[in-house]
Order: structure tokens, then sequence, then C-alpha cells
């Protein structure tokens, strides 16, 4: 009998023979199975995708609806700002409006905003006289439209920018349209902002937008403001601002504006009458796949915000994911399936099993070999130093960007102690001690402290993953400031470490270049209100300068009757004549600061102008103070009051000589300056130009910085009571403003001070008309 081979199998007699398809009904039914935990799985990954997707798009669209209520917001502090610069009055200067409108420069700031009004209510009665007015201040063809039929009209007065399409603005009666009405009534009875339904602006031409207007009310200064019937007996205007809706949604959207499909409705229901905007892309036929209709309260008035997904953010949704788990499942339970129907099978299947699994080992272990090489290449070329050190602390990896971070090459780096080369000298004692952390990882019997807290305790918190700024050595010695993230790397006898190292000094620079900007921008802001406080205080000023010159002319006139006619009190008289005088120098004095006293403006010279006050200036200053005048050659002309300026000079140098206590240096400069943008933009009241420069500096005692804030206030004086009026330096600052230019003073305490005058070159020839100030009235 022969023996079978090894491979054969021999049936029992009386078993069961084996059906040929058993192995493969198991096989599809393994394969089925795992196409169902794949099916699961898929599902699973759309589903996670979708919900990532849709958490950004509800992220997007509230932020959206957010930005465009504090947009909004911001435009009504604009408008309130504006109301306050008014001051209860709607009847301001022109040029004053225009330059608060360029001081804000809104719409670079804030786009959208089409311009910036006042809308001043004209009684009937008053509308000739007020169109009359107009006229004669140049505007020949201003005329109230539409006719007015109540009993009051609303003009627009004032709009900046003052050209253009706004121009259509000028005369416009907006309480005449019923939308705008309303929003203007319930500005007026609230006292807060009110936004107006839909209109079609004024300004519009062939590109018509849809559009709304914001009001804020302005009240007569000082009246009664607590009911509504007050509100409405002390309202004179509105500050206004129109907005045209794809103007405003254009700066709003940002960096993912692509991303969402945005339809803004006036009121709560998605009328067609009603549509403000709707973006270029959106069709009103395409299913979005995420849509959000969410409400918004601007100044009072709710819109209806409609946000669709774009199909560009629709396409962000992450399929790579589930379409990897398919098709890898769908392989595996193959692949599965494939190997539970060798091993039902016979032997030789097993076999070539055992080699095709040896295959996909042996090809495992090929991309393994090329993952570790392109984790290799990625370290080659990361933007971070990588270094890996083992166990004993010594570099077992050093990427090119280490080698030009710290100067050390590959070569050179490999197999020495890190804290040898990066360590700084102070620092070494505690780096050694935290890399005996790091060994200590997995060792509780490796110790403890000098406080006896075990180092495996102290290690933990090093390897949460968090970036660490430290500073590192170079080789030339100098230490570079760098951000490190460490990681452990268990090796076969405790653990090195791996690290990622980026140097910070360029983000370091960036910063301190902020800080810089920012402190730029305060000093700025700090100049203005400055400015602004000496605007106001000098009109204040002015009237009291006005009434007080009145007076005294009065007086004066009064006198010299007396002394025409009485000698018995002529010595009284002369005495009351006198005070008057003083007086009469004291109101000249503060209409110089108000900047409303007449000048007579020439074309001067200052060197020469100097140069013949020479002996004036020497006897004010005393024989103990030296005089030092330098200016350089071909100096600039300028157009000012000759007279006035002498006096400034005579001040300045007096001034000096109490600084100096009566000894020392008066050293006066002029030079020619020309200023550009970049400079004029640092300072906001000096505007680019060519100018004369006149430096009057001392070496005295200086000022302090707070005395230096109040020098130029009128009757704010620091010498002694009888010494001085305080009115030197604001007469000087309102004469020099006055005639088109700025003022200026540095100081250090105990080291002097110095009063720069920067006045406009003058392109007028000598032989030229030259131009009059108007009196003062």
């Amino acid at each position: 009998m022969p023996h079978p081979e090894p491979d054969e199998t021999i049936p029992t007699r009386g078993a069961p023979v084996r059906q040929g398809w058993g192995p493969l009904i198991l096989a599809g039914f393994v394969f089925l199975v795992s196409l169902l935990l794949t099916y699961g799985a898929w599902s699973s990954a759309r589903r996670d995708a979708a919900a990532d997707l849709a958490a950004q798009f509800d992220y997007r669209a509230r932020d959206l609806v957010n930005t465009t209520v504090r947009r909004m917001a911001v435009y009504e502090q604009v408008l309130r700002g504006t109301r306050g610069f008014m001051r209860g009055s709607v009847d301001i200067d022109r040029r004053e409006f225009a330059e608060y409108f360029q001081t804000q420069n809104l719409q670079e700031h804030f786009p959208g905003i089409e311009a910036l009004g006042i809308a001043s209510i004209i009684e009937r009665s008053r509308l000739a006289a007020h169109q009359s007015a107009l006229r004669a201040q140049g505007f020949a063809s201003y005329e109230v439209h539409p006719q007015p039929t109540g009993e009051f009209a609303t003009s627009v007065t004032h709009i900046e920018p003052f050209t253009g399409r706004n121009l259509r603005a000028f005369g416009f009666d907006m309480y005449s349209e019923p939308v705008r009405r309303a929003a203007m009534a319930a500005a007026r009875d609230t006292g807060g902002a009110a936004v107006s339904g839909k209109v079609v602006l004024v300004q519009e031409g062939r590109d018509v937008q849809p559009g709304f207007l914001m009001y804020v009310p302005v009240y007569r200064r000082g009246a009664p403001i607590a009911s509504v019937a007050e509100r409405r007996a002390a309202i004179v205007g509105w500050v206004y601002a129109p907005f045209r809706m794809a103007d405003l949604m254009r700066g709003l959207g940002g960096a993912h504006a692509a991303d969402l499909q945005v339809t803004i409705y006036d009121g709560m229901r998605p009328d067609p009458e009603s549509l403000l905007f709707r973006s270029q892309d959106a069709a009103a036929w395409r299913q979005p796949l995420f849509r959000q209709t969410l409400p918004a309260n601007i100044s009072g008035r709710p819109w209806l915000i409609d946000i669709a997904s774009s199909p560009g953010f629709e396409a962000r949704l992450d399929t790579r994911r589930p379409q990897v788990i398919g098709i890898t499942g769908i392989g595996l339970g193959f692949l599965l399936s494939v190997v539970v129907w060798l091993l039902a099978s016979e032997r030789g299947r097993a076999v070539q099993l055992a080699r095709a699994m040896t295959l996909e080992l042996r090809q495992s272990y090929e991309r393994i070999d090329a993952e570790r090489m392109r984790m290799d290449l990625i370290l080659q070329n990361t933007y971070d130093a990588f270094i890996a050190i083992d166990a004993e602390g010594r570099v077992t990896d050093w990427n090119p960007r280490a080698v030009q971070q710290f100067g050390w090459t590959r070569a050179e780096a490999l197999g020495r102690e890190i804290g040898e080369l990066l360590v700084p000298l102070d620092q070494r004692v505690a780096h050694e001690r935290g890399f005996a952390q790091f060994a200590a990882l997995d060792d509780p019997a490796a110790g403890t402290d000098e406080r006896g807290v075990p180092l495996v305790r102290q290690a933990r918190p090093l390897l949460n993953g968090e970036p660490a700024e430290v500073m590192a050595r170079h080789r030339d010695g100098h230490l570079v400031p760098v951000e490190i993230v460490v990681a452990a790397l268990p090796a076969e006898v405790g653990h090195g470490a791996s690290a990622f190292l980026r140097d910070i000094t360029p983000r370091r620079e960036a910063e301190a270049r902020e800080r810089l900007r920012q402190q730029r921008l305060d000093e700025a802001r700090t100049a203005l209100a400055r400015s602004q406080k000496l605007e106001a205080v000098g009109k204040l000023t002015g009237g009291v300068a006005h009434d007080f010159n009145n007076i005294l002319h009065i007086i004066s006139a009064n006198v010299q009757l007396m002394m025409k006619s009485s000698n018995n009190s002529e010595k009284r008289l002369r005495s009351i004549l006198d005070a008057v005088e003083r007086g009469s120098k004291l109101s000249s004095q503060l209409l110089a600061f108000a900047r409303r006293q007449p000048l007579h403006p020439n074309l001067v010279n200052v060197g020469l102008l100097l140069e013949r006050m020479d002996s004036l200036l020497q006897r004010a200053a005393g024989e103990s103070v030296e005089i030092a005048l330098a200016h350089g050659a071909d100096l600039w002309n300028t157009l000012v009051d000759p007279n006035q300026l002498e006096n400034v000079l005579l001040n300045l140098v007096i001034n000096a000589r109490d600084a100096l206590k009566g000894k020392g240096k008066v050293n006066i400069a002029l030079e020619n300056l020309a200023i550009d943008n970049a400079t004029a933009a640092a300072d906001p009241e000096l505007t680019a130009g060519d100018y004369v420069r006149i430096a009057v500096s001392d070496t005295g005692e200086g000022m302090p910085p707070e005395v230096m804030e109040r020098a130029f206030e009128p009757f704010f004086t620091t010498k002694p009571e009888g010494k001085g009026t305080g009115l030197g330096l604001s007469m000087a600052h309102g004469f020099v403003r006055q005639s088109g230019g700025h003022i200026r003073i540095a100081s250090v305490p105990g080291q002097g001070t110095t009063v720069s005058i920067y006045l406009p070159r003058a392109e007028t020839q000598p032989d030229a008309a030259l131009p009059q100030a108007p009196a003062a009235h």
C-alpha cells in the first residue's frame, strides 16, 4: 500500500465529504463583516468632517454679525464725537468742520461711510434769510430743496467731503422724506442714535446702491432734555452719516469674505422690497450646505442677516480622511477574506500566504525606512533648529538650521555635550540639574533634590509640550533668544531628549517696533488733545478780551474828557489812564493768544530783523547775559507782522534771562527747514512744507513735564506774584498760529529750554501786494 504524500489528506471512512464552497462562503462572510465595519467608520468620519465645517461656518457667521454690529457702534461713536465737537450749536465754522473731518480721516479708517454732515433746523419764517446768508458766503446756487411745506425745514448745511456727489445733498431737506423723517424723529425723541430704513441716497449717480443713514440729535447747549417734550423743544439739528451698503460690507468681510454669501434685509422679514445687500456671487436657486438667519440690532433698527456657505467654503469639506478609511477598510477586508480563504484551503495555499506575508513584511520594513528617510528630510529642511541628545546629554542629531542658528557644524556638534555647545556659562549648573530630571523619568529611586522633592515629579512639567523662551549661546559667544519645545526620548537606560529651537530675535525686534509705534501714537494723541484744549481756551480768551477791550475804550474816552474839563484831578486821572493802558496791553496779549489780533503782515527776513533788534535784545537781557545769533546763508523770507514778531522774540529772550537768573548765554539760531510728510505724521498739528525755524535756547533751570504741559495756557506762570502775567508764551503761541506757523517747547530740568518757532516760507515777491489780516471785532 503506497504511503500518501505529506501534503495529501486521506479522508476517514464514514466522514462527510468536504464541500468546496465552504472556504469561499467563510471568506465572503468575513469580507461582508469588514465592509460593514468600514462603512461605519466611513460614515463616522464624514459626520465628523461635516461637524467641523459646520462649526467653522457657525463661528464665521456669528463673527460677521458681531463685526457688523461693532462697526456700526463705532460709526455711532464717531457721530457722538462730532456732536461733542459742535457743543450744542449747528452754526459752526465750515473750515473748522472740514479740519475736524480731515483729522478723523473717516474715509480711510471707516470704509462705507459716504460723508459726515449736519442737518440744521430752519424755521419757515427764517428760510429766506437763511438762504440769503449762505448765498452771501459764496454758495450762489444754494437753495433748500424740496420746497418745505411744514413749519420748518431741515437743510443739510454742512457736509464733508464737500466734493463730488456730496454736493447734491447740500441744502436737501431730509425731513421731507418719510423714511428719513422717521429716523430723525426717533433720534430726536430718544436722545440716542437712530438708523433709517432702506433709502436711495441723494448722492447716488449711475451706480445706484441701497443705502441708509444714521442720525444723532444735537440739542441746544444748556437746554433741559430729561423728557421727550424737552428734547423736542431743545433740538437744533442732527449730525448724520450716509452709508452705501455695498461699500460698507466690502470692508467687513475680512480675509474670509469669499467663504460666506450674505443677504441683508431691513427689518425682520426677508421681503424683496427691504433688501439692503446681497453678495455678488449669491444665487437664489442654489441650495447651500449651511445657512443661518440671524437678527442684528443696529442703533435700535432691526436687520435680518441671511448667511449661506459659498461653494468655495463647502469645497473645504474634508473628504480625504473618509476616502482613506473606506479604501483602507475595503482593502484590509479583502486581504483578511483572502487570508481566511487561504487558511481554510489546503496547506499549499497557507504556504503561499506565508510567503506573501513575508513579502508584505519586507515591504513594510521598506516603507518604514522610506518614512524614516522622509522624516530626516523634513528635519533637515525645517525652519526650526532640531537637536537630539542621548541619555548622557551628548548630541545625536543636529540639522542644518541648527548649524545656521548656532555656528557649530554638524561634524563639530555630534558627540559633544549639549551644555558645552549651547548653555550660557552662568546657567550650566541649572542645565545639569534639569537634564538629571529627564534621566530620572522612569526611575522612582532616582532620589530627591535639596528640598526633598522627587526628581521624577519635577521632570513631568517639562514634557507638557509648552514652548519656553530661553537664551542660547552662539559659537562666537553672543546670546541668541530662542523659543524651545522639548520632548523626552526613551533610551535603553534613562531618557534622552529632542528639542525644536526657533530664533525669536526677529519677533522681539518686531515687538519693539510695535511698542515704539504705539508710544509715538500715544504722543501724537496727547499733542492733539493739548492742541484742542488750547484752541478751546483761545476762543474763550478772545471773547473775554474783546469785551474787556470795549470797556477799556469807554473808560479811556471818559477819562480823557475829564482831563480836558478839570485840572484838579489830573494826577488821579493819569493814574486811571495808566491802568487803562495796562489793561489794554493785557487785552492785546489775550487777543494775540486767541489769534484774533489785527495783524499787518509784511515780507520779513528774520535774520535782518534780529540784527536790527540786537541792541534792544541786549538791553532787555542785561549786561550779564550773552546773546549769540547764528543763521545760515540764503535764509528764506516769511510773511508775518514784524512788530508782533519783535514782541514775541523780546518776550522769549526775557523768559530765557529769567531762567538763567540774570547770568548766562542765550542762543538764537535761524535755519531753513523742509518738513516732509513722514515727519509731519508724528505731530498732528504740524503740516508738511517749507519753514523758517527760529530757536531760542538757554541753559537755565528747565521745565518739568507738568509745567511744559501748561506752558501755553494764559495766566499760567511759575514766576512769583507780580513778576509776570503768564501771557508771554500764550501770546507767542496765538501769534504764531495766527500767522500759519507752529511753536514747540523742548526742555530738560537742569539743562535748559529751547523754544522753536516755525514760520511758513513766503513765496511772495517783495514787490507783490501783501494781504492784510482782518481786524478783530
